[in-house]
């Protein structure tokens, strides 16, 4: 690296210069220290896109037991053995009369879509902790534990999507992304206001200029995806605006731990009355669930008995979404029936798509379809996947930008630690950008790796994948930035090459096998393992060059210091 030179020119800093050199330095310095946080909540965000594929691909051992029902289910439904929706309803009320007695809620999920598919019933236990149990189709007796075989414990996908919007940490976790999420809006409204020619720089990229490189594909990414940015970051910050803005709530129901729950429960569901006192038996679901579906024009996915056994009882019917009526809803909305269990009568219908408590609950529900793609189908799940790349592309060039940007001249802002500072951020740099890729692939090897039975499984994965963001930071601050890189990409490339060969091995599965079954989801993860891969591999022959580059100057810098000493 060549002598750095401090920048003594004034107009730097949020007071000095004018507007635009305001915004430049809010830009640059907000982008900077939310970018390794908002970088990995993109990432992970990206890949929560898929997370149904992620899970599918994790729990190898349901392969076979879903086409195992599926057959099944074929052939009682040919031969006419299939145990109707009034039976199920029938079966799942008699389980908790005999087993949950007292409990203030039953909620049973008959059939699927078709009819058919499993028997769910699902209550709160004593710590109000949902729990759940397995009803047979048959004999509507209780299944036992692990009756889905020896599937591994995982939480598949799942964990990009907790990551993603509360890192594991809960209701604090929350908080810091969502600082991080009003950080990224004012980070792109400045950036807007910082380039004056942003259509322009849309069409420009000069390669191989080095900073000048790096500015150009930081704007392109940016300005392509801006409108698809500033909508994920609002929206994801609007869904949780509840945890955000808490004091209307606190002035009407308090400060409790479940003064939120209350609420949310009262908003989707109004009017719940209070018990009577006066016990009466739970008449037939099947007669509430045939009057919902008619009024609904949806199926019937879950029938809700509050305040079961007593005389104040009402019977809740929710529909299912057709993925044909999902795909064309910005609110993803169910329909929904709810009854008077006494008298039969009608408490209050939802219509699909629609919300309770006015427009703004609808427009809350909206911004949720919106931010989750819970519409479109896969094309607008494959425009998200893309245009979360692009985020987070942004979001590693701006922050290498900076490092950059600096090699050659700085401004001194942390005085006599500008340079020790400046090696810090390179450093968090690699562990963020690069380390945080080999986290994630690694999340895949554990789940491959782990033993089935091993006890607390899952947050053993978790564990390898927390462990191997760490080890990265320190492997980033410890070894020299440009080595540093390379061996990181290259572990990267490594494993994601590899992940396909690791499935053959421990599984037996292979994506050519995948493709001829038609299991798009596995063979989708392994094949998107090997693009993150290629991608890699062009990273390390990228860095590869520029350090023979480096080494071939510093060594005729040399000779010619020697030449001209003698």
């Amino acid at each position: 690296m060549g002598k750095t030179v401090i920048d003594k020119r004034p107009g730097s800093g949020a007071g000095r210069g004018g507007f635009r050199q305001a915004q430049a330095w809010l830009h640059t310095w907000c982008g900077l220290w939310f970018s390794w946080l908002l970088y990995a909540v993109f990432l992970t965000g990206t890949l929560a896109v898929f997370q149904e594929a992620i899970t599918h691909w994790m729990t190898p051992e349901h392969h076979a037991e879903e086409a195992a029902q599926e057959a099944a289910q074929a052939a009682a439904q040919a031969a006419g053995q299939v145990a109707s929706r009034g039976q199920r309803l029938a079966w799942g009320a008699a389980f908790m009369e005999k087993y949950h007695q007292g409990a203030e809620m039953w909620e049973i999920w008959p059939t699927d879509a078709q009819g058919g598919g499993e028997l769910k019933v699902y209550w709160f236990d004593k710590q109000r902790e949902y729990a759940d149990a397995d009803l047979d189709t048959a004999t509507g007796e209780p299944m036992a534990d692990g009756n889905h075989g020896a599937a591994r414990a995982t939480e598949g996908g799942h964990h990009f999507v907790d990551f993603h919007y509360e890192l594991h940490a809960g209701q604090a976790g929350l908080w810091v992304v969502g600082v991080a999420g009003m950080a990224m809006l004012v980070a792109l409204i400045s950036g807007v206001i910082t380039h004056k020619r942003i259509f322009q720089d849309f069409f420009t990229f000069r390669a191989r200029k080095g900073q000048r490189s790096w500015l150009d594909a930081h704007n392109a990414v940016a300005v392509l995806t801006l409108p698809f940015q500033l909508m994920i970051a609002y929206t994801g910050i609007a869904i949780s605006a509840m945890s955000f803005m808490p004091a209307g709530i606190w002035s009407q129901y308090g400060t409790a731990p479940n003064a939120i729950q209350t609420y949310a429960a009262e908003l989707g569901e109004p009017g719940k009355p209070p018990l009577s006192g006066q016990a009466m038996a739970v008449p037939d679901l099947e007669s509430f669930a045939a009057r919902g579906q008619a009024l609904m024009g949806q199926p019937v996915r879950a029938v809700v008995v509050d305040h079961p056994g007593d005389a104040a009882a009402r019977v809740g019917i929710y529909g299912w979404n057709s993925d044909a009526d999902a795909d064309k809803r910005l609110s993803p909305n169910t329909g929904m029936a709810m009854f008077s269990a006494a008298s039969g009568e009608l408490l209050q219908l939802r219509m699909p798509g629609k919300a309770e408590g006015g427009g703004a609950s609808l427009a809350q529900s909206v911004m949720g379809g919106l931010h989750m793609v819970k519409f479109g189908g896969w094309p607008m799940k494959w425009v998200y996947f893309l245009c979360g790349l692009a985020g987070t592309a942004m979001m590693a060039t701006g922050a290498i930008l900076f490092v950059v940007k600096r090699r050659s001249k700085h401004m001194g802002e942390f005085g006599s630690a500008t340079a020790t500072v400046y090696r810090l951020i390179e450093g968090l740099n690699v562990a963020a950008i690069a380390g945080l890729g080999v986290a994630c692939i690694g999340y895949f090897w554990a789940n491959r790796l782990l033993p089935l039975g091993m006890a607390n499984r899952v947050q053993w994965e978790l564990g390898v994948f927390f462990g191997l963001w760490l080890a990265a930071l320190l492997h980033g601050l410890l070894r020299a930035p440009a080595k540093a890189w390379l061996e990181q990409m290259a572990l990267l490339a490594a494993l994601c090459l590899l992940l396909p060969v690791l499935n053959a091995v421990t599984v037996g599965d292979h994506w050519p096998a995948q493709l001829l079954r038609g299991d798009w989801e596995s063979a989708g993860v392994e094949l998107g393992a090997w693009a993150f891969g290629l991608a890699a591999v062009w990273a390390c022959r990228v860095l590869w060059r520029r350090r023979a580059l480096v080494t071939g100057k510093a060594a005729s810098s040399t000779a010619n210091k020697l030449q001209v000493g003698a």
